[in-house]
């Protein structure tokens, strides 16, 4: 299964390079940029404000430089408070290019990948909207908790950032590989697949989790520059629309051959089917 996921890895970085793959990030990510803006505009002040005042009332700076001192990083005490309000927003910046690219960018990424490479794949619709819609709500409620459960984590980088990938990846895996799948499959079939293929899909997921670390620390490095920080914030949010629709790709050349192979075994004429029967 790992080298159907390098395959596919392959096949995906080469759509990604398409001229039509590459537009697609616009959209999603000028409709990010405008959300963005107004939330950050009204929002963020009020919320470094609260915690400035929550921090103060609780002793939190003198607790957080002593923990950031054993770690070797109390320059970081002047800026934590910033630092930890674009961390609390990040979820949302998530959810927020997630839904953008399931919406908008999805169906292209389905016509492009199955038209160039499975024309014969039969379409039996077995997912809808609202059965994304709800995947991804309901993904995105877990998510949250364990971001939050997780943020004491981000006092240390390494973990930070290693559970911020394996979150993302389990969130990609619930949410992409459904979508990727909805128009082509029925709904046994995406069921089975996604529970045959979870730790394949798990990994796809993860590795394009990690890859989101870099518009990460993009966008919690806005709190230490406020002159770059619109620029390092609109970076990000592109830079994840970017992530989001290269593992819709990784995704959908995935699940596709997935699917297609495992119709080939279902078929009457398969040995595995003999074997089964």
């Amino acid at each position: 299964m790992m080298r159907s996921v390098m395959a596919a890895f392959g096949r995906a970085l080469v759509s990604q390079l398409h001229f039509r793959m590459l537009l697609l990030t616009v959209l999603p990510f000028l409709l990010s940029l405008v959300i963005w803006a107004v939330i950050l505009y009204f929002g963020l002040q009020p919320m470094i404000d609260w915690l400035q005042v929550w921090f103060v009332e609780n002793d939190g700076f003198r607790i957080a430089g002593g923990a950031l001192g054993m770690l070797g990083m109390g320059t970081l005490k002047t800026v934590i408070v910033p630092l930890l309000a674009m961390w609390a927003l990040l979820p949302l910046m998530i959810l927020t290019a997630l839904i953008f690219i399931g919406v908008l960018a999805m169906p292209a990424i389905v016509r492009h990948v199955s038209s160039r490479h499975y024309p014969q794949l039969e379409k039996r619709h077995g997912g809808s909207i609202w059965g994304s819609l709800w995947i991804s709500f309901a993904s995105f409620i877990v998510f949250v908790i364990l971001w939050i459960v997780s943020l004491p984590l981000s006092a240390i980088p390494p973990l930070g950032l290693f559970a911020h990938a394996l979150l993302w990846g389990w969130l990609t895996y619930r949410v992409i590989a459904y979508d990727a799948m909805a128009e082509h499959a029925d709904a046994d079939e995406l069921h089975e697949i996604r529970q045959l293929h979870r730790w394949p899909l798990l990994a796809i997921g993860t590795a394009t989790g990690a890859m989101g670390a870099a518009p990460t620390l993009l966008w919690l490095g806005g709190a230490l520059s406020v002159i770059f920080f619109p620029f390092f914030a609109a970076l990000s949010i592109w830079l994840y629309v970017l992530v989001f629709v290269f593992s819709g790709l990784w995704f959908e050349h995935y699940c596709l051959k997935a699917l297609a192979d495992f119709r080939a075994a279902k078929s009457p004429g398969s040995a595995q089917f003999k074997n089964i029967n």
